[in-house]
């Protein structure tokens, strides 16, 4: 069990990943309502333990660090995000927050849509466009002026009634017709499509090159200034600021409007609520600001969002169809999700005919069958779920639910562990689903280490089938090479020289390269020094793996499974007969030297080894090398241009050896 500070811990670090993914990699990896649940989860914790708020929670300050790439924008008027709202309860008690605040007995609000887009800020001199960044963090964003040249409804020039300087805040977003239009080129170009419209719309702004921005439809909306007061004479209130900025050439979102006090928010949110299908963009909710700007002022910020200000989020859109199929899909990785096939149904602005039902507990634990009737929520309003079934129509005689035991892709055996809740299927170097995947990591450069075979080039030979295993690299000849797109005959030469080259290696690269799951290279290393030969570790069974050092039961009943499945062994025994080679020695279940057992550093470049040969060295004597330095390490050795590791060694007082001495220590 968890306690409260264990907790919050975890709670920071999920949501800091999360914003990673989100604003930095464009690739969201939870729907928007699980990150909202995260975060408010986190934000009552800490309301609740005062004492574990942190400097750096992602409660106390907005967003994820800006892109490297770009040129990064100080912003003189922090760009916060808003406190969000998912109920009519806590709309009413923002209210009674404003008009408390405010010492008045009804507050107007301007209200609009909630953009799905990424927010920006365009900076005008003299009423000329000069800079345009991302929101960043909230403090430091991207320059991405270059890109918002493009976008065709950014004014670049502003009438005669201009200030000496602007900064115009906003959303930059696409169209639903246009991103279908987009997705449909994509499609014809043979091109990998986008998920949604604001991730089109984010990766299309983030274009290092501005030529392929200026080809994608993006559109801006503005939503406010950073300084009201820069426009002389300055406006009053909200709705007038808007109407300056319509007046310039902004586009601002028609539907705003403003509204008196919680009953007018509330009549407001179901009037665009039910509006949202027909609009042109994407919306997650609506916008509730204090009208008059003096207001505003008067209410002021906490740390992280402004008082006067609220998003009144909707929920995800759920809808009623039933259940046609219940299909398994196969990952990369072997894992079995089920997924139910539906009739198509309208939720959450698409035709949905598709649901995820995550893995077979969930679809034990709610339930659901092939001809009931389900509630589907578009979560997040990106990833379709079965939510709940409806019992009372569901048709007599309905069958339950059955895992596959066998992969309903290659026919291998599938296995769950106890601990687990994902069933995998076990023909790793031969289900197709899994193809791909295997292949890239046979050839990685700690596994078979051959160069030239990447993930384009994978992509193509397991696309036009001339490749189903890795066994069948080594059949490649240079005809059907040649014949890929992009390969010329030399580069084609080349590859077969690397897949040469490759039949010669050892039996720990070997072990590793087979993808065994939870194997990882020093565990790869660790069997091989212990078993000797691969027939030995074939034969080998849960109790005999678990002799081996850090190989406990998980790691040896994954061994045990892979080599149980035929197919894997079938692979294996084309590799050998390939000519694919190691030496192979006897058992070194006890490994006694100089180093056996001790822990070393690597740093700086030795004059005649590489770091790879001395870690070979290293591991093949029993010893172990680290990537840090600490209190535990034995030994370092330093090379030319040995850095901090070489610092805290001497710091620490540990073993330091050059070249010389560590050939001397390990031929002892």
């Amino acid at each position: 069990m968890q306690s409260v500070a264990e907790r919050a811990q975890f709670l920071r670090a999920e949501i800091e990943r999360h914003d990673h993914a989100y604003y930095v990699l464009d690739a969201p990896t939870i729907p928007d309502a699980e990150y909202d649940r995260l975060f408010r989860e986190l934000l009552v914790l800490e309301q609740a333990h005062p004492e574990l708020v942190v400097a750096d929670s992602p409660t106390q300050r907005v967003g994820g660090a800006p892109l490297a790439e770009f040129g990064q924008v100080r912003h003189g008027v922090p760009m916060l995000s808003l406190n969000n709202a998912f109920s009519a309860e806590e709309v009413a008690a923002f209210d009674r927050r404003c008009r408390e605040g405010l010492d008045v007995d009804e507050v107007k609000y301007a209200v609009e849509p909630k953009f799905d887009g990424l927010a920006i800020t365009l900076i005008y001199e003299d009423g000329v466009f000069v800079q345009g960044a991302t929101r960043g963090d909230g403090y430091t964003g991207e320059d991405v002026s270059a890109n918002l040249r493009t976008v065709k409804n950014i004014p670049l020039r502003l009438g005669a009634d201009a200030p000496p300087r602007l900064e115009v805040r906003g959303e930059v977003l696409m169209f639903r017709a246009e991103f279908d239009s987009l997705n449909r080129r994509q499609r014809e170009r043979g091109e990998k499509e986008f998920a949604n419209p604001r991730n089109a719309a984010a990766g299309s702004l983030r274009q290092l090159d501005s030529k392929i921005t200026a080809r994608r439809p993006l559109r801006f909306f503005a939503y406010g200034l950073a300084e009201p007061d820069a426009v002389s004479p300055a406006p009053t209130f909200y709705g007038e600021m808007m109407d300056r900025l319509a007046a310039w050439g902004f586009p601002v979102a028609a539907e705003r409007d403003v509204v008196c006090g919680a009953a007018g928010l509330a009549g407001y949110y179901a009037r665009i609520g039910a509006a949202r299908p027909t609009l042109p963009y994407d919306i997650d909710g609506v916008v509730y600001k204090v009208n008059r700007l003096a207001d505003q002022q008067r209410l002021g910020f906490v740390s992280r969002a402004p008082r006067f200000a609220i998003a009144h989020k909707f929920p995800a859109e759920e809808a009623l169809t039933t259940v046609e199929a219940i299909e398994i899909q196969v990952g990369r990785t072997g894992a079995l999700t089920p997924v139910a096939r539906l009739a198509p149904v309208f939720v959450g602005g698409v035709t949905v005919t598709n649901a995820t039902l995550h893995n077979e507990d969930e679809v034990r634990r709610k339930d659901v069958r092939v001809g009931d009737t389900v509630i589907v929520r578009r979560a997040g309003d990106v990833i379709p779920e079965v939510v709940a079934i409806v019992p009372e129509r569901r048709p007599i005689l309905a069958p339950e639910f059955v895992m596959p035991k066998s992969c309903p892709v290659c026919g291998s055996a599938v296995e769950r562990p106890e601990d687990e809740a994902i069933a995998r299927c076990d023909g790793g170097l031969f289900c197709p689903a899994q193809r791909k995947q295997a292949l890239l990591h046979f050839a990685s450069r700690r596994a078979m280490d051959i160069e030239g075979l990447g993930e384009k080039l994978v992509e193509q030979v397991v696309d036009s089938a001339i490749v189903k295993t890795p066994a069948d690299l080594y059949k490649l000849g240079l005809l059907a090479l040649a014949s890929l797109e992009r390969m010329a005959e030399k580069s084609a030469a080349n590859l077969l020289a690397a897949i040469d080259k490759s039949r010669a290696t050892t039996l720990g690269r070997f072990i590793y390269a087979l993808g065994i799951r939870n194997v990882g290279e020093a565990t790869a290393k660790d069997l091989a020094r212990y078993f000797g030969n691969l027939d030995a570790l074939l034969a080998a069974d849960a109790a005999s793996l678990q002799q081996v050092p850090d190989v406990g039961p998980v790691v040896a009943a994954s061994i045990v499974r892979f080599f149980a499945e035929p197919h894997n062994l079938e692979v294996i025994e084309q590799l050998r007969a390939a000519g694919v080679h190691w030496e192979e020695g006897e058992a070194q279940a006890t490994v006694t030297s100089a180093v056996s057992g001790k822990t070393l550093v690597l740093t700086g470049t030795l004059p005649t080894l590489s770091r790879e040969a001395a870690r070979e060295m290293i591991e093949a004597r029993g010893g172990k090398v680290a990537g840090s330095v600490s209190k535990k390490t034995n030994y370092v050795v330093a090379g030319a241009d040995a850095g901090s590791k070489l610092d805290k060694a001497q710091q620490l007082g540990v073993t330091i050896l050059d070249e010389v001495q560590f050939l001397e220590l390990i031929n002892a």
